[in-house]
């Protein structure tokens, strides 16, 4: 889970008038050359340009310009390589032969070799951007100039593989930037140097960072533009001032509220689209703390999803830009997503009788029980839905504290204390499941002060070991297969279920050609934005 502090409103559902204003995003006539194109997002400002251990989305947006990986994922789908030309698992498929690309220099002119692959797997994704997806990792050794091999203690499914080299934050950083120093406080990471289409020139702090072309890039012809300036503004009003008077062209990861996306649409002059955050699809979830003995008998967990109206909270609280949540692996997720799995639909009549049949009847006007909901503070949504999933359990006879603590106090209270019955918080999970996804349904996932992980404490025997099973299966039907059932196992287990599934919105000037073009774009390096006359 990426640990952001920023508002969140979802975009998986477009009102009819905003989905008629989406216009094509892909570039339309030849590629207009020069010019500065000026960005913004719906967060605020990093702690540094660039941090190894990820740092959330505002240090992923910065570096992610700069740094590069060694494949992408493309919005087809399939894995592409970037600073890898190919890959290739032994027939054990315990480890991998990377071919790198040649050619390639960091923005000081030093060429990137196979040692500053070696360097950044080892001393970077292994110890700080990817540790939680590398617990098999055995080692990584330069087999010659051009093709580095990886290593594991157990077999890799392709697809696992592929995710981790273009993971979000898993880049390729200089060893000679880097060793023999504390890459987290290392001077560079705020003012990086790297291999990407953008050299950084200068951060204005509580203002903006600015970028020149990489006249050296090894795409030949990229980018188009001369600037890229990625400027801060505190609050979505001031946002969708500057983007409306033109100081801005473009606001990714809903820069601006809601009823602002149809007020600039509806001039014609600006598009809004939810493209470009496949792989990063969010959700408000709901889990139940298994430490507290309600929560032992299944039914009851069950009963707290199916009192509460997920439909009514995303039309009210993200203004219809939200869909019912159905499970851990989110709808958009056309590799592993299922419908096929125990229904939490609301049910208020379904909630009252699983509750009659675990032991907690209702009698008159008494509870049947009290909790202590905690919706975390770090969105200002959570506290309307934490709102919403109260009245729903006071409905069928639960009696609910609900506190919405500051961002410090929530995450302390979840996910170090465990002080909570019910907790509303948020994932944001890519395609590959392992182990972003199942790191909150597994033993291994309980991580006391570690933020978004399994901080329910749900821990069942069978779910390890199907966990266990889909990290080593190599064969992609059956691995699939596998994955279906942890979902179905998950639903039916009820211990941590998404709430809504949230899609973020871009919202750009029509001058601006080619966004939106890359499943995890705000993490994209926009090598080919440009800018029409």
């Amino acid at each position: 889970m990426v640990n952001v502090t920023r508002r969140l409103f979802g975009a998986g559902i477009l009102t009819a008038g905003l989905a008629a204003r989406i216009r094509p995003t892909s570039a339309q006539g030849e590629p207009r050359r020069g010019g500065t194109l000026v960005a913004t997002w719906g967060g605020g400002e990093p702690q540094a340009c660039y941090v190894p251990s990820g740092g959330g989305l505002s240090p992923t947006f910065s570096s992610s310009k700069l740094f590069e990986r060694l494949v992408n994922r493309t919005m087809a789908g399939e894995f592409s390589g970037e600073l890898a030309e190919s890959w290739k698992p032994a027939d054990d498929f315990k480890s991998y032969a990377i071919k790198l690309r040649q050619s390639v220099t960091f923005h000081d002119g030093k060429p990137m070799t196979a040692e500053d692959v070696v360097f950044s797997i080892d001393e970077i994704w292994k110890k700080h951007a990817a540790a939680p997806a590398m617990t098999d990792y055995a080692g990584i050794e330069a087999s010659d100039a051009g093709t580095v091999v990886m290593k594991f203690a157990t077999p890799i499914p392709e697809f696992f593989f592929a995710s981790l080299l273009s993971g979000t934050v898993n880049y390729i950083v200089p060893k000679h930037i880097y060793s023999a120093t504390d890459p987290i406080t290392n001077p560079a990471n705020d003012a990086p140097i790297a291999t990407g289409p953008w050299k950084f020139k200068e951060w204005v702090r509580g203002s903006h960072f600015e970028y020149v072309r990489n006249e050296d890039y090894w795409r030949k012809g990229f980018p188009y533009l001369d600037r890229l300036i990625i400027r801060y503004i505190r609050d979505p009003a001031g946002r969708a001032a500057a983007i409306e008077s033109g100081e801005v062209q473009i606001g990714v990861f809903n820069p601006v509220a809601p009823p602002d996306i149809k007020r600039l649409t509806g001039t014609g002059k600006f598009v809004a689209t939810p493209r470009g955050y496949e792989e990063t699809v969010w959700s408000t979830s709901l889990e139940c703390n298994m430490r507290n003995p309600l929560f032992a008998k299944r039914e009851v967990r069950q009963a707290m999803f199916h009192a509460v109206d997920r439909s009514l909270i995303a039309k009210t609280v993200y203004y219809g830009y939200a869909r019912p949540g159905t499970g851990p692996i989110f709808s958009p997720n056309k590799a592993f997503f299922t419908p096929d799995t125990y229904k939490t639909g609301f049910d208020p009549k379904k909630a009252a009788s699983l509750l009659d049949a675990a032991g907690y009847p209702k009698k008159g006007n008494t509870p049947r029980f009290r909790v202590n909901l905690v919706a975390g503070g770090w969105f200002a949504e959570n506290g309307k839905v934490g709102a919403i999933v109260k009245q729903g359990l006071e409905d069928i006879g639960i009696a609910v504290n609900l506190t919405v603590p500051d961002r410090s106090t929530s995450i302390k209270r979840i996910y170090t204390d465990y002080d909570f019955d019910l907790a509303i918080s948020n994932q944001a999970n890519p395609s590959e499941p392992v182990p972003s996804t199942t790191h909150y349904y597994t033993t291994e996932g309980i991580k006391k002060g570690v933020p978004f992980r399994n901080a329910s404490g749900y821990s069942k025997p069978e779910m390890d070991a199907l966990v266990e099973k889909i990290k080593v299966e190599t064969d992609p039907a059956k691995r699939k297969t596998l994955v279906i059932e942890f979902q179905q196992m998950a639903t039916l287990e009820a211990p941590n279920l998404p709430l809504v599934e949230l899609e973020p919105i871009t919202v750009a000037s029509t001058r601006v050609q080619n966004h939106s073009n890359d499943p995890n774009y705000l993490g994209a390096t926009w090598h080919d934005i440009w800018l029409s006359a």
